[in-house]
């Protein structure tokens, strides 16, 4: 009876489904407010006097409480004993309060003398309001990506974090093409006839749908609690409770290093990259600024075909492994065209653009569900967490960096009232993540023949 149960609710398609519509949902509220912005860089800079440092260290907040006060770890080991519910709900009200600090920071006008921690006292609190949502939309990653294993562990499951990935990079999307016209809809203009674009509303919009989508994920607690409550009333057996000293097998394992190795080397030379993407074709490739961000913005359209493609193929065929060296180059050979001064025109920016897609579909559709392989499932929550965790020392270090050295060494004259950048030692910077990232990668595949952790083997089992 157990078992028939437990097929009615794992293993009807319309559950599974519907199930992972309403998580990948919650993640695409999540990734608009993660990328909204980018593509007013240099509206920060023109209306509330922001420069790139400012913009630089507010990104570099994302990952601040992650990595310093080791939330996201924290939030792992709470996963792994409290349950997908519990953590899930807790992280969604986190991003619900960041993205209302952020909001009131940037739409109050504070004093130009007002100072916090040797920043603007806007940079600041919106930073802190940053940092605060970073937490909770990380945990919801590793929330939902043991949801996706729960439910789909045997089946469609690269398939189905490809899918979740794909409908979160909508966010992005929506974050790159949406967010300057919608500034601009709600913008005023002046006693002088100056006009004014409105940054606090798409901030605002966000606010909105993170609400939205902090309902969605209430749903989804009720299908994940009749899962759980059918199967202990029919008495599964249960598995075997996360202890703490499973945290020492996870950091003595040499294939979940070099996963996470990849992962913060891959996402540095991308997640960063996005922030200064839209600002990066207006310094280059002369686009006006309020079309800076759909170029960009072809590169998550582009993850959420593929994606989906790539980890059905892992699904079916394996090669994971070599999915992940074959992006790894990918990304190398893209962010070497955008650093050397060549084809300064829109139409070479968007085919540059088309192929970081699909390196950004490759590697994640890949390395994602190779996670499972390598760790026992009750071990998941905090490896993932963990993996988050190096990762996220990247996406505050290296928008940080980035800042710094466009700050530093890559100012141009000024033109209208703007400041000018080259991007070309930024590009640079980003090419040699991608270097690394195929290095990691060309390891783990050698790990992966070592240790026969199955990365090259189909995942759908017959």
């Amino acid at each position: 009876m157990t078992e028939q149960l437990k097929q009615k609710l794992n293993d009807s398609a319309m559950l599974r489904w519907s199930v992972l519509a309403l998580v990948a949902f919650t993640m695409l509220c999540g990734y608009f407010l993660t990328d909204v912005m980018s593509p007013l860089k240099p509206m920060l800079e023109k209306e509330l006097l922001w420069d790139s440092l400012d913009y630089g260290f507010f990104t570099s907040a994302y990952g601040w409480f992650n990595v310093f006060l080791l939330m996201l770890i924290f939030g792992g080991i709470i996963l792994d004993k409290m349950g997908v519910r519990f953590t899930g709900m807790g992280a969604c009200l986190l991003m619900v309060f960041g993205c209302g600090l952020k909001y009131y920071a940037i739409s109050t006008t504070f004093p130009e003398s007002s100072m916090l921690f040797g920043f603007k006292m806007q940079v600041t609190l919106a930073a802190i309001g940053y940092a605060v949502f970073g937490v909770g939309v990380e945990i919801a990653g590793i929330t939902v990506s043991k949801i996706i294993v729960k439910w789909f562990k045997g089946k469609e499951m690269a398939l189905a974090m490809g899918l979740e990935m794909a409908t979160a990079r909508i966010g992005t999307t929506l974050a790159m093409v949406l967010t300057v016209p919608l500034a601009d809809f709600f913008g005023t203009t002046d006693e002088t006839g100056t006009f004014h674009t409105n940054i606090p509303a798409p901030i605002l919009f966000c606010l909105v749908m993170l609400c939205v989508g902090t309902i969605a994920f209430f749903i989804y607690t009720f299908y994940d609690r009749k899962l759980d409550a059918s199967l202990d009333a029919e008495g599964l057996e249960p598995e075997e409770p996360f202890r703490m000293k499973d945290i020492v097998y996870i950091i003595t394992n040499k294939g979940f290093w070099l996963i996470a190795l990849l992962c913060v080397l891959f996402y540095s030379a991308v997640f960063p990259f996005i922030k200064y993407a839209a600002d990066l074709m207006v310094q280059k490739y002369n686009v006006d600024p309020k079309l800076a961000g759909t170029i960009p913005g072809l590169l998550p359209i582009g993850a959420i075909v593929l994606t989906p493609l790539f980890g059905s193929l892992y699904d079916r065929i394996g090669k994971g492994a070599t999915l992940m060296v074959i992006g790894s180059i990918m990304l190398i050979f893209v962010h070497t065209m955008f650093a050397l001064p060549i084809l300064n025109v829109w139409w070479f920016a968007t085919v540059i653009m088309i192929i970081l897609g699909f390196a950004f579909s490759l590697v994640p559709s890949a390395m994602w569900p190779s996670v499972p392989k390598i760790i026992p499932e009750k071990q998941l929550g905090t490896a993932y967490a963990l993996i988050f965790w190096v990762q996220n020392w990247g996406l505050m270090g290296v928008p940080l960096l980035i800042g710094w050295v466009l700050n530093s060494y890559c100012k141009g004259p000024v033109v209208e009232g703007a400041q000018t950048y080259d991007y070309t030692l930024p590009m640079a910077i980003f090419a040699i993540f991608g270097v690394l990232a195929l290095i990691v990668a060309l390891l783990l595949k050698a790990e992966n023949r070592k240790k026969g952790y199955g990365l090259e083997e189909p995942n759908i089992k017959k």
